[in-house]
């Protein structure tokens, strides 16, 4: 517990390599050529019913084959693993493989049931789980201080709103350091969501952590103002977690983690112009706009 990093900290790299390691695998296990399906913080193929996740991880995959398990198990409904090995390639990439889900296009998600999900995982006892847990404000792009002085370009009225944000909300963390931490997803929103015939499908479990509760409630406190989710998203999800939180340590949290997505995709902007749209519509927020766009989750 309490590790530096969490299972995956930075994205795979160029697609070659991925394909390369996905191919590779597919013919030791046999499976049929497989196809791209996108890259993000892992190169994700389809193999027919079976998805081979290619990473760049900070400890050996087992773990992350032995969570899903553990997760099942206990009623948390996850992405199942259709092997219990995994491989390793030269240049640290690993595979693994695990059941495609039938996702239903377009089926609403059970946010109730979601809620009750993260509420078990909660009650894990960190000490037991072998996965890398770092305290969920250790995360290398929650360095504030070197991100605002990446940003000294953005114009004074944002600076401003995003500093300010910063100085009323990060009296959380120390806090949060002195009280009771559990087992945090760390990253529930609805892009983390899937919908098979039996519910909602709780996926990408890379971010991991410790934290305090209201760590898994924070991205979706924003969710309908800040993204453009469907009223209620959040209201259902507090319903189906069924326990109190503290909710000025949540509003911090939620207000933290709006900072942290600007400042992630200003950096972002600065590497690929593509994303300069996206980043000048988050910056509209912290001016002061008073109908600023919704933000997209690209």
């Amino acid at each position: 517990m309490f590790e530096q990093f969490p299972l995956v900290v930075e994205p795979p790299g160029d697609a070659a390599p991925l394909i390369e390691a996905a191919a590779r695998a597919a013919e030791i296990w046999h499976l049929p050529p497989p196809e791209l399906l996108r890259v993000g913080a892992n190169g994700v193929f389809a193999s027919d019913d079976v998805v081979l996740r290619v990473s760049r991880a900070t400890a050996p995959m087992g773990v992350a084959l032995k969570l899903a398990s553990r997760l099942g198990a206990l009623g948390v409904r996850v992405s199942a693993p259709a092997r219990r090995d995994w491989l390793d390639f030269d240049g640290g990439l690993s595979v693994t493989a695990w059941q495609r889900i039938d996702v239903e296009p377009g089926a609403p998600i059970d946010w109730e049931r979601v809620g009750a999900m993260v509420a078990k995982v909660h009650l894990l006892d960190p000490e037991t789980v072998e996965h890398p847990l770092p305290f969920c404000a250790d995360f290398p792009w929650w360095n504030f201080d070197e991100m605002i002085h990446e940003a000294d370009r953005v114009d004074p009225e944002a600076r401003a709103g995003l500093t300010r944000a910063l100085t009323d909300n990060e009296w959380w963390i120390g806090a949060a350091r002195r009280s009771r931490l559990v087992v945090c997803h760390g990253d529930v929103h609805p892009g983390n969501v899937l919908v098979d015939a039996h519910g909602p499908v709780l996926i990408d479990w890379d971010l991991l952590c410790v934290g305090p509760p209201e760590w898994d409630h924070g991205p979706l406190m924003t969710w309908t103002e800040r993204w453009g989710g469907e009223p209620g998203i959040y209201e259902a999800f507090a319903a189906g977690y069924g326990k109190p939180i503290d909710g000025d340590v949540a509003e911090a949290i939620a207000g933290m983690r709006l900072v942290a997505a600007t400042l992630m995709r200003l950096r972002r902007a600065r590497l690929d112009p593509q994303y300069c749209e996206e980043a000048n519509r988050r910056l509209a927020y912290w001016r002061g706009d008073p109908h600023p766009p919704m933000w997209r989750a690209q």
